[in-house]
């Protein structure tokens, strides 16, 4: 029997988000969610459970609400680089998740590297 998509996407995220643990202990995680409509960004503190700084298109200060595109997925980026700098967050490692590093992923992340995160 096949599996399904949702599967296959669970196990590559247990995959990617365990090898990742193995190699940046001690790190602050950057964590993207990337839905039909929208997409998010958290920086969180994997250690304490603390999610210490978060950014989503569906906040009006960005103006693309309901947008999930390159340009919205752009200022998030930016806007998860400067909340993290603001929380005293300069270096964090990402988090893909399932998702492939392209499109809208890789863009949250070229934005926050421009915004001052060390990725």
């Amino acid at each position: 029997m096949a599996n399904s998509k949702r599967t296959l996407f669970l196990k590559r995220r247990l995959r990617v988000r365990n090898k990742l643990r193995r190699s940046n202990a001690g790190r602050m995680r950057l964590s993207v969610h990337r839905s039909n409509k929208n997409i998010s960004a958290q920086v969180i503190d994997d250690v304490n459970g603390v999610t210490l700084a978060s950014a989503s298109s569906l906040e009006k200060s960005l103006g693309v609400i309901g947008k999930n595109n390159v340009e919205a997925a752009t200022k998030v980026g930016a806007a998860i680089a400067e909340r993290a700098k603001k929380a005293g967050v300069e270096e964090v490692y990402f988090d893909r998740g399932g998702f492939l590093f392209h499109g809208k992923v890789k863009a949250v992340a070229e934005a926050a590297r421009e915004g001052g995160l060390k990725i």
